[in-house]
């Protein structure tokens, strides 16, 4: 005699929760694999430099190249995950950064840095960001959404403040080799994870979205559902209807300067900025995985406010707040930690990507549950190519002058534009809705219907 299984809703009883959260669970372990090499080159600057004798601006070209290429597949993969299985969307990707990260063990050459660092971790990683999480929130979740998009967003703070100290220590003592395999290995881990409990959708579980009802569960057309172009095709097909509108140029601008200014900046150059000042390694990369530690308290609550408050004056807030702190920085570096320098890490650290979640939500509010995830790819991307720009621009002046003091001034400046740009924001969303909508053809092309 075999035991039947209990009933969908009697499982949901016995376990208290609901497979939504299992899901999110595991977005974040993911996010915090991929995460976690991106977060962390900074500290492989020194022991390079070192060893091989590479200039700070060859070394920013790998991480440039990482970023922009991690940002270009972003929206790419929103099509792909939208289409075909997240599952195995995702467990590409994190092999993908495993291997960009253990091959570099055996380089000689800087071509080899820029050719795994920048082409299969930044493909890897931009497969897996932030669109992965949007896909998941959008399908998972009715009710919290913005909370939980505010959780995925803190993932990178996750892999940042977990691995940046220990990957410090271990390039110290051990070499960088050694930290490097570190992070191939925990991104494999993951992998398992993606075949249980994740599922690529509530249906596939057999059950819903969290908060779900028959009046909240938005129907989409099946047709939409499961388009018939090509990936591709559909994906650019997204950016030519999204292009035609004014609120779409203001989310890619500020996410550009978004980028700019945390993994570009501060991500990529905190660490031998401080150096330059006579701070040893150890210390700032503790205060960089400070900054951690505070970007998921604020982008969490972030994720709450968004909630609860216009989503644009949340980022007014957030970009006026980072050009504020970005001013300060030069000043406060130094051998040691001065009690002002604690203000500059509490400070960026709430405001670190406190700025995702708004961006979410307003990209779905312009651009419906049809196209937001696709239509935040691209503005993903555009937060990864400012990302780039910032790294090797903040490198190439540092080789120049001696010092980060341009870069910080600049991308201070930048923040600023962003905040006063979002008063042009549009009022609604009616003029994006009325517009005719583009559907791409299994040829490539796009029609207007």
């Amino acid at each position: 005699m075999t035991l039947a299984s209990p009933p969908a809703n009697t499982r949901g009883k016995i376990l208290r929760i609901h497979r939504a959260w299992l899901v999110a669970a595991v977005t974040v372990l993911a996010l915090v694999a991929a995460a976690a090499f991106r977060s962390t080159t900074g500290a492989f600057f020194e022991p390079l430099e070192t060893e091989f004798g590479w200039t700070r601006s060859q070394l920013s070209t790998a991480v440039t190249i990482n970023l922009v290429v991690y940002g270009l597949v972003a929206p790419f993969a929103a099509t792909l995950l939208e289409r075909f299985s997240a599952r195995f969307v995702a467990a590409t990707a994190l092999v993908l950064v495993s291997a960009g990260a253990g091959l570099a063990i055996f380089i000689t050459q800087i071509w080899q840095l820029w050719l795994l660092w920048g082409g299969l971790v930044g493909i890897g990683t931009g497969t897996i960001a932030l669109v992965f999480g949007a896909v998941v929130a959008n399908r998972w979740f009715v009710h919290r959404r913005g909370l939980v998009m505010g959780i995925f967003s803190a993932a990178n703070a996750c892999g940042q403040l977990i691995f940046l100290p220990t990957i410090v220590q271990l390039s110290g003592h051990h070499g960088w080799r050694i930290a490097s395999l570190l992070v191939a290995g925990f991104a494999l881990l993951i992998v398992p994870l993606l075949f249980w409990p994740f599922a690529n959708s509530p249906a596939e579980a057999k059950t819903t979205a969290y908060g779900a009802t028959d009046t909240t569960v938005e129907q989409l057309p099946a047709a939409k559902q499961r388009p018939t172009g090509g990936a591709m095709a559909e994906t650019l097909g997204v950016l030519r209807h999204a292009m035609r509108f004014r609120a779409f140029w203001i989310l890619a601008f500020t996410f550009w300067i978004c980028g700019w200014s945390t993994n570009g900046l501060i991500q990529t150059h905190f660490i031998p900025a401080a150096h330059d000042h006579g701070m040893p390694a150890t210390t700032a990369s503790g205060l960089l995985a400070l900054i951690g530690v505070f970007d998921i308290i604020g982008t969490i609550a972030s994720g709450w406010l968004t909630d609860r408050i216009r989503p644009w004056l949340l980022l007014v807030f957030y970009y006026g707040l980072r050009g504020i702190s970005l001013l300060t920085v030069h000043s406060l570096l130094g051998p040691t930690v001065e009690p002002v320098l604690w203000i500059f890490v509490l400070f960026y650290g709430l405001d670190w990507v406190a700025t995702v979640p708004p961006t979410v939500v307003l990209c779905r509010e312009y651009f419906g549950p049809v196209r937001a995830s696709v239509v935040f790819g691209w503005v993903f991307a555009f937060h990864m190519v400012g990302a780039g720009v910032g790294a090797l621009t903040a490198g190439i002046g540092r080789d120049i002058s001696g010092s980060y003091l341009i870069a910080w001034i600049t991308a201070a400046m930048l923040c600023f534009l962003a905040a006063g740009s979002l008063f042009f924001m549009p009022g609604s969303r009616k003029a994006v809705e009325a517009a005719p909508e583009i559907i791409p053809d299994e040829l490539g092309s796009s029609r207007v219907e």
